[in-house]
């Protein structure tokens, strides 16, 4: 045994080792103290240096006016124009790691410097507000003044300080033009370096533009500045920004290049879930403390960011520009470019195919908005990959060569540049003159607008379409076992879609909790918790000596929170909301009374959540027809939450100011607002409706998910086949049904009390809520204090001696 040799060694050789490991330590701690000196020694300088730019290290807010973009970001070029930039490489699959050492020696990507990393720590959340506020509270902490190296990382769209790519409107197309400048800049470089300084000037192609020879904020030494600055002291987004702009340098590399020496890294929840995001940014897990907040729908993120959905207007525009691409350079492709590209068209046939039963189609379209029609009705069905593959006829395709080709030649950028230089509309719509005598029979057609399930009807503007296609190629090659096809086809082969289901969250996590040292996952509101121990650490085989659960109270004291459970309304009417009672209008009037009744105890606004958007608007239009709207009016002005996000702001201003005006009126006065949700909606979640904003919340029944899903019920019959039964004999996927309501239901509720001296009730109206086994579901500082009110006049008098309470501490 190694043990037993290691003994046998001479003491004066253990000895020696012992030394040099010492020194080697040492060595490297003084190493680290002077790259630490000097970065701080050069900040100094550069903070004296632009101390008295006016955007210095101070937060400003980036006005939503951006230059306006005059006729589209490229002129016509004609045919006779160089397009050696939009020409794959040349490639070869027999020699397929030179040639991705050659392609990556030239990728703009790669960081400019190579450091060692440190042991770190990673914080991610949700949204880049949530990440601004965890920021803010390191900055007030001890170490906010630059004792430890902390970075931010974003996204091109809240990082980018170039406003000739921040006025465009989608993150695809900044992050398309983004790369484009970078790869211009260095085709500059080498072009200019061939020549020896006697080149013929390129014919330009941008009207206006500092960024026509490439962007002038990725250059090196101010990167390198950059990049020190941020690592002396703890910035915000804003702040980061604002230092961009001052030393002329992208915030969105300079922070990727600060990652190696960060102790502190806050990131997004894609950047870290993402195994190919992660690679892309240089983030290395081993060794470093993960910390996942907000981590309430971790499952549902984790399946999110690994399924993908690809409509067949993507499929049928990339058949169309590929072919077009093909058809202009066909004699200037090798021979396995031109394999791997006919390739990819017949597996966009293959998909389309699949969308029309088989039927024969041609991705062409006689008008723009035009797409090829199904004889059939509309329908949406599951598969498994590999009946998937077969039924498609790609079960003979090695999909892992072509994605490799895809990576290595990076031909979605080459076909979004083709379509971008050759387009009239300004996205992607190519209308071009062909050489020869024949024009391409591939017409492109329209985007037809999606309806985004909300109300909101949505153009659907693709600018690299195969970069989505990609993303599908790359889930079809997951394990058979791990996710499912969704095969939803409409009246339209544009509308319909082909998305990859993920059933099994744990295949992608697995690598996170393999190479982290450990992993945090924390909230709010995380109970249940064991949906993570079965669904995510079990799984992934972690040991249950390894888990650690810890929870805590509320920062609260116990009398600042009545929670109460109605069984009954005022006039004894069970509170049962059950999809088959939840339509009565005896129960919908009953609750009609009891939130009138509530409004004349509760000061300030009550915020009431229903379990969808349509029975919330079935009861308002009840209440109206009935009056009881009307007396809900004479005390509390009504709102509801709106289909379109774009008018959320404007609804929140509204909500604010009438309770604002009204929370001093009379005793006979409107006291306030009444604000109507909807569960798992824009208000339900990252909305604080903290002191007078959220006085009380009422939860209306219990917002079971819609079981007839084709999604959902994969999704339990995958678990009752990979899973045991509970101990109490309940199958896997009844378990899981009820964690997604209680889920739902614990984000909904906690908007109500937001810090220390906040309080408020809360009202469950519905008798399942008594259950024991609900109870249990509830955060336990919400659960241990529930009072089961089996009649209505019980909890309206506890409610009443509640906030005359709170008015006589005041």
């Amino acid at each position: 045994p190694a043990t037993e040799r290691d003994d046998e060694q001479p003491d004066w050789f253990t000895s020696f080792d012992e030394e040099r490991r010492r020194r080697e330590k040492v060595d490297r701690l003084r190493a680290c103290h002077e790259l630490k000196a000097r970065r701080e020694e050069k900040a100094k300088r550069l903070k004296e240096q632009y101390r008295n730019a006016p955007i210095w290290m101070k937060k400003q807010k980036t006005s939503s006016k951006l230059p306006s973009n005059e006729h589209g970001d490229l002129d016509t070029v004609g045919l006779d124009a160089d397009d050696s930039d939009l020409l794959v490489p040349d490639y070869s699959s027999d020699a397929e790691n030179e040639t991705l050492k050659m392609l990556e020696s030239s990728d703009s990507e790669e960081e400019v410097f190579a450091e060692e990393h440190v042991r770190k720590i990673y914080y991610c959340s949700r949204t880049h507000s949530q990440l601004a506020q965890f920021v803010r509270e390191v900055q007030k902490s001890p170490y906010g003044g630059g004792q430890v190296p902390v970075v931010t990382l974003g996204s091109r769209q809240n990082l980018c300080v170039n406003q000739e790519v921040r006025r465009l409107r989608s993150l695809t197309a900044i992050n398309d033009r983004c790369l484009e400048m970078q790869k211009k800049k260095q085709n500059d470089s080498k072009h200019k370096r061939r020549a020896d300084g006697q080149t013929e000037p390129k014919r330009k192609r941008r009207s206006n533009s500092s960024g026509s020879n490439g962007c002038p904020f990725y250059r090196a030494d101010p990167l390198d500045s950059f990049k020190d600055l941020v690592l002396t002291e703890v910035m915000d987004i804003e702040q980061l920004v604002s230092v961009g702009k001052a030393v002329k340098a992208c915030p969105y590399y300079g922070t990727r290049l600060a990652i190696p020496a960060a102790q502190l890294v806050v990131l997004p929840y894609q950047a870290l879930l993402h195994a190919s995001t992660r690679e892309a940014l240089g983030i290395r897990l081993r060794g470093s403390a993960v910390i996942i907040d907000e981590a309430h729908n971790l499952l549902d993120t984790i399946a999110s960011v690994h399924s993908v959905e690809v409509t067949g207007a993507q499929i049928m525009k990339t058949h169309s520009q590929l072919s077009q691409y093909l058809e202009r350079y066909r004699s200037r492709l090798k021979a396995k470019n031109l394999m791997y590209i006919n390739q990819i068209l017949h597996i966009l046939l293959c998909f389309l195919k699949v969308l029309d039963k088989g039927k024969s189609v041609v991705p062409k379209a006689e008008s723009q908005n035009d797409s090829p029609l199904l004889s059939e009705e509309a329908d949406t069905t599951l598969q498994r990959l590999n009946d998937f593959l077969f039924e498609a006829a790609m079960d003979n395709i090695n999909l892992f060569k072509v994605l490799r080709y895809c990576r290595n030649t990076k031909i979605s950028r080459k076909l979004n540049g083709f379509a971008e230089r050759y387009s009239e509309d300004g996205h992607g719509a190519i209308q071009v003159k062909l050489p020869s005598s024949r024009s391409c029979s591939l017409a492109l057609p329209a985007a037809p607008p999606t309806n985004t399930g909300r109300g909101e009807q949505v153009a659907v503007v693709m600018n690299s379409p195969l970069m989505v296609v990609e993303s599908f190629l790359s889930a079809l090659t997951n394990a058979d076992k791990d996710g499912r096809i969704v095969v939803a086809r409409r009246a339209k082969v544009g509308q319909s879609s082909l998305k990859y289901l993920l059933l099994n969250p744990s295949v992608h996590f697995a690598t996170v909790l393999r190479e982290a040292r450990a992993v945090i996952i924390t909230g709010g509101t995380m109970q249940p918790v064991s949906e993570f121990k079965d669904q995510l650490f079990a799984t992934c085989g972690v040991e249950p000596n390894k888990i650690v659960e810890f929870s805590c109270g509320h920062v609260i004291p116990p009398d600042h929170i009545l929670p109460l459970c109605l069984c009954k309304g005022p006039s004894g009417v069970e509170f049962d909301f059950t999809y088959q009672q939840r339509s009565n209008n005896a129960v919908v009037d009953e609750l009609g009374r009891a939130l009138a009744n509530i409004c004349v105890v509760v000061p300030g606004g009550v915020v009431c959540f229903f379990p969808s958007y349509d029975y919330k608007m079935a009861v308002y239009h009840r209440w109206s027809s009935s009056g009881l709207l009307d007396r809900i009016a004479k005390k509390k002005q009504v709102f509801w939450e709106p289909k379109l996000a774009s008018q959320v702001d404007g609804l929140l201003l509204q909500y604010a100011r009438c309770i604002e005006f009204n929370s001093k009126g009379d005793t006979g006065a409107v006291s306030g607002a009444l604000l109507l949700c909807v569960v798992g909606g824009k208000l339900s979640e990252g909305i604080n409706f903290s002191d007078d904003l959220g006085r009380c919340v009422v939860m209306v029944g219990m917002p079971y998910p819609n079981i007839k899903s084709p999604e959902l019920a994969e999704k339990m019959k995958y678990l009752n086949s990979t899973m045991p039964r509970r101990a109490d004999g309940s199958l896997a996927s009844q378990v899981h049904y009820e964690n997604l309501c209680m889920k739902a239901v614990n984000q909904s509720i906690g908007r109500a009390i937001r810090h220390s001296k906040d309080y408020s009730c809360i009202f469950l109206a519905d008798h399942r809520y008594a259950r024991p086994s609900v109870r249990d579901k509830l955060p336990h500082w919400i659960g241990s204090q529930l009072q089961v009110c089996q009649d209505f006049g019980t909890g309206f008098s506890a409610t009443r001696k509640f906030f005359i309470s709170k008015q006589v501490k005041k």
